[in-house]
């Protein structure tokens, strides 16, 4: 009995000190997020285009390599595509014809403005609703003229297709891995009311992994092997893209609702830490 006694206690120590390690670990792992500088963000707090000194633009239907067959085309700083009020950016897609596409919208970008080696991205956003919408948080290689798409390496934050409802998809995009030899790293998974309520879609990564978090818990972590370039490019800068596409090769799939537009993404805040 005695023995018996003794055995218990030793379960329940153990038992608690692994409880008491691991909340232990987690407040490391808090404490060294907490530790990151916000270094860059926009918060939306002004009214009209976003802002030029942040932000630029893809224009058109193919510069820049996007060749996903979309139904848009992208414009430049119209405010029938991107405007700024009450605090949040709106990505507006509509039913016009522009050029030989049935469709407007716009893909706002970071590119020659501002990048980043290593951190977190946080993109608090609404996504809009309805089949055939496309919208995306993600991020590039800035060496993309030079190196070509995907030896740059693509990281997709958040993307969403409108006919798959209640689901995110996380994924990275290398010359070994990526969707165009079905061998990209991804995660799909379920999110609650991403069409009336402001989710915090994030990416953290450095020289040895990246974690994809969805309202701050992590659900995707892909490794560093320490192999090439064309596993693991991104110890090289990345800019960020925000877009709302038509259709195209993924969110096209099952067609478009002709009768949802206007659709939009909007977006409460960027914020970018390391």
């Amino acid at each position: 009995m005695k023995k018996a006694t003794l055995l218990l206690l030793a379960l329940i120590c153990s038992f608690y000190q692994t409880k008491a390690q691991t909340k232990a670990n987690s407040k490391t792992k808090s404490s060294k997020t907490n530790q990151m500088k916000l270094v860059w963000s926009d918060e939306f707090n002004y009214k009209g285009l976003p802002d030029s000194t942040k932000w630029g633009y893809d224009v058109g239907t193919g510069d820049w390599g996007w060749g996903n067959n979309e139904a848009q085309y992208y414009t430049k700083a119209d405010i029938n595509n991107v405007l700024v009020g009450n605090g949040v950016l709106s990505v507006i897609a509509r039913k016009e014809k522009r050029a030989d596409k049935e469709y407007t919208s716009a893909r706002m970008v970071t590119r020659g403005k501002a990048d980043w080696s290593f951190g977190r991205v946080e993109i608090k956003a609404k996504l809009p609703k309805g089949r055939g919408t496309w919208p995306a948080g993600w991020m590039l290689g800035s060496n993309i003229k030079t190196a070509g798409w995907p030896l740059c390496g693509e990281i997709d934050i958040m993307e969403h297709v409108g006919y798959d409802p209640d689901t995110i998809v996380a994924s990275i995009h290398t010359m070994a891995y990526n969707h165009t030899k079905g061998t990209q790293k991804t995660k799909r998974i379920f999110i609650k009311n991403p069409y009336t309520e402001f989710h915090v879609y994030a990416c953290e990564w450095n020289a040895e992994r990246m974690v994809f978090f969805l309202d701050g818990k992590p659900y995707l972590t892909i490794p560093n092997e320490h192999k090439t370039d064309k596993e693991w490019p991104f110890d090289k800068p990345q800019y960020l893209l925000l877009n709302l596409a038509v259709g195209g090769n993924w969110g096209g799939t099952k067609g478009i609702d002709e009768s949802i537009f206007p659709v939009k993404l909007e977006v409460d805040y960027v914020r970018v830490y390391q």
